[in-house]
């Protein structure tokens, strides 16, 4: 999806989902989910909207929705909760762009489903005119105000903020009303191997547990052992400051260090030698890092991205 550049316009995403609604949500009565006609293409204003009933089949998933998993019992309970009371709060939805009658969904997919599930034909929206942006932050701030979403799906939600659209934590940390220490700690997690986040997906470790395994030599081992032995989050964090505070655990580490700053610098003379430049090699921890060519001047620079287009 193509990225649009952000709105002029003020975004009203910090300032909580009330803010998107207006005065309307408080006085909004769901309609009885009940079938009807198709319901002509609602008016799209960027001013408050109230809330319009459409069919449930011009909806699709969004492309920035951070949830990845829907508990398929949980979405059978909120079915047969609709199906008593009906959709008590609309999605929130922008247009697509060249489709007529077509919706993506930027808040509110586990309604949708649910509706299905329910036999609705049609569902309770606000229509809003988002950018790409405003899209994440929004399905965002709306998840991790309703405390929906797994430490996973948050911390991806984060990174993706911060990556695809150049935040800098301090102001993401304003736009989804979190302290900065807190995504900072967030972010930590998908640092973690593959099998313990595994764990955390199937609700076996806690956000707790999670950050007391960073540190850890065998995050794997420790965070099997954690299940295995049933420990709470403290019990976790002693195992963790024990195995840090083992001698032989910081000969392994110090060992570990000087293998792997021994490897760049070879690495960087190889490239050096390869490329005739300054070259640098920078690990930023976990599996990440950064390699840096040094020119100055642009027959360099194209000498560069000649001999890497060698390489590929």
């Amino acid at each position: 999806m193509t990225i649009n550049p952000p709105s002029a316009k003020p975004s009203p995403l910090g300032r909580g989902l009330s803010a998107l609604f207006g005065d309307t949500d408080a006085s909004y009565a769901p309609p009885k989910p009940v079938a009807v006609a198709t319901p002509a293409a609602p008016v799209v204003t960027e001013s408050k909207a109230s809330p319009t009933s459409i069919a449930i089949t011009w909806l699709q998933p969004g492309a920035f929705q951070p949830r990845r998993h829907f508990d398929e019992e949980a979405l059978k309970f909120l079915a047969s909760s609709i199906k008593e009371r009906g959709i008590l709060e609309p999605l929130v939805v922008r247009p697509i762009h060249g489709l007529k009658d077509h919706f993506e969904i930027i808040a509110g997919e586990r309604r949708w489903r649910a509706a299905q599930i329910a036999g609705l034909h049609n569902v309770p929206v606000v229509v809003r005119n988002l950018t790409d942006r405003e899209a994440l932050e929004f399905g965002l701030i709306e998840n991790v105000q309703r405390q929906d979403l797994s430490p996973l799906e948050e911390a991806e939600g984060y990174k993706r903020l911060l990556e695809e659209f150049s935040h800098s934590q301090e102001d993401l940390a304003k736009i989804v009303g979190k302290s900065r220490p807190h995504i900072t700690n967030m972010l930590r997690i998908l640092t973690l191997p593959a099998a313990v986040k595994q764990m955390i997906e199937r609700g076996e470790l806690t956000l707790g547990h999670a950050r007391a395994i960073i540190p850890a030599r065998d995050p794997v081992a420790l965070a099997t052992l954690i299940v295995k032995k049933g420990w709470n989050v403290r019990q976790a964090e002693a195992a963790a400051k024990r195995e840090q505070d083992n001698p032989e655990t910081h000969k392994r580490k110090e060992k570990h260090n000087k293998d792997v700053a021994f490897a760049i610098g070879v690495l960087e003379k190889d490239l050096e030698r390869d490329i005739g430049l300054k070259v640098k090699v920078e690990t930023m921890g976990g599996q990440s890092g950064a390699i840096t060519f040094y020119y100055q001047d642009h027959d360099q620079f194209s000498m560069i991205v000649k001999k890497m287009s060698a390489r590929g």
